[in-house]
């Protein structure tokens, strides 16, 4: 496996520094860095991805769509137009000098007292001409019975996964972002315990006149440090993801096209009678929003993928795969609401809000 210290550039005298100053010597030294650094990325990532195969992996909780913001829009999104913190989660490079001083906090509620939580705050260093954040992802599963092999109940424990993310960002020539997140993660299921290192690098094209940006985002590449059993090491849930985003110049509208799991070709096949059509859109996450006055923002998503793993056959499905969500947008604070359909009869709401200090 590639080991990945960090954005690690040559200075030209001769020394290190983790963020390299530009200047127009130094663009193209750069850019090529840039690009070999993240083509050692996509190799170490599809390398862990096809060392199980099927592509199983573990820390599912990573997967989820860590604020109602994402989860309005279809639960992945690497290119989003929008001033939210929450957004550099997904995509370290939507990190800006714009969320200076944010705080961003996302709560989402469960059955069975499942509770999911996020939160992060950002700071923008001039001198360097770096955004940083500190985010934190936690999902706690409530108290359940802990027994031996014959049934006995030896009390309860609480099992919970937690994410520590640290994330970096720069801008490169007039449209470019870069960014990187190194990532710690553990679980803890009782007597079974694991713990995790892993990066996500992504680069992002915005155009401001135009309103058009497109995202390019590798995902959870790393290792294991600890397995749950000593049964080895498991992979990471590694994602390659391309985004699109439109907001149109003469409407309060904007559209996004996101393409996840661009490195598995089949993602769900549930028999043989599943179209080449399906198997293309379940790569697909849509996303529209509208915008009120400037003031207020409804979203909309679908998720296709999410659909075809959760209806059941010969039966009215609903909602299933589709999202919708509400903001209020002030200039110092922002209130979102977002829900999400998993089945017929069971609709998931989260809450997010993100403060300016």
């Amino acid at each position: 496996m590639l080991v990945v210290l960090g954005l690690i550039i040559p200075h030209i005298n001769g020394g290190f520094s983790l963020f390299y100053p530009i200047n127009c010597a130094g663009y193209m030294k750069l850019l090529k860095t840039l690009i070999l650094f993240l083509f050692a990325c996509l190799v170490s990532g599809l390398r862990l991805y096809a060392q199980n195969a099927g592509g199983q992996s573990v820390y599912s909780f990573l997967r989820l769509p860590i604020a109602a913001q994402q989860t309005a829009v279809g639960g992945e999104n690497t290119s989003l137009i929008n001033a939210e913190l929450s957004l550099a989660h997904a995509n370290p490079s939507l990190l800006r000098p714009d969320h200076h001083s944010q705080l961003s906090v996302s709560f989402t509620p469960m059955p069975a007292g499942v509770k999911h939580l996020y939160g992060a705050a950002a700071f923008y260093h001039e001198k360097s001409a770096t955004s940083f954040a500190a985010q934190v992802q936690y999902t706690g599963y409530g108290s359940i019975p802990q027994t031996d092999p014959a049934g006995n109940e030896l009390g309860t424990f609480q099992p919970r996964d937690y994410q520590v993310q640290l994330t970096a960002s720069r801008k490169y020539l007039e449209k470019w972002h870069y960014g990187t997140s190194l990532q710690f993660i553990q679980s803890n299921y009782g007597a079974y315990r694991s713990s995790a290192m892993a990066i996500t690098v992504g680069i992002n094209y915005y155009d401001s006149a135009r309103q058009f940006q497109v995202g390019l985002v590798m995902k959870n590449m790393g290792t294991q440090l600890r397995g749950y059993t000593n049964g080895g090491i498991e992979n990471l849930p590694f994602d390659l993801q391309l985004g699109i985003t439109k907001r149109l110049n003469k409407a309060p509208l904007q559209f996004s096209l996101t393409l996840r799991n661009l490195h598995q070709l089949v993602l769900f096949k549930p028999d043989s009678s599943t179209s080449t059509a399906d198997q293309v859109l379940q790569h697909i996450v849509l996303g529209a929003q509208a915008f009120i006055a400037g003031k207020i923002e409804l979203a909309m998503g679908y998720n296709h993928l999410r659909r075809r793993e959760l209806i059941i056959p010969n039966t009215a499905n609903g909602l299933t795969g589709y999202s919708m969500g509400l903001g209020i947008l002030l200039t110092r604070f922002q209130l979102r609401y977002a829900r999400t359909f998993y089945s017929t009869t069971k609709g998931y709401h989260q809450v997010g809000i993100n403060i300016k200090i």
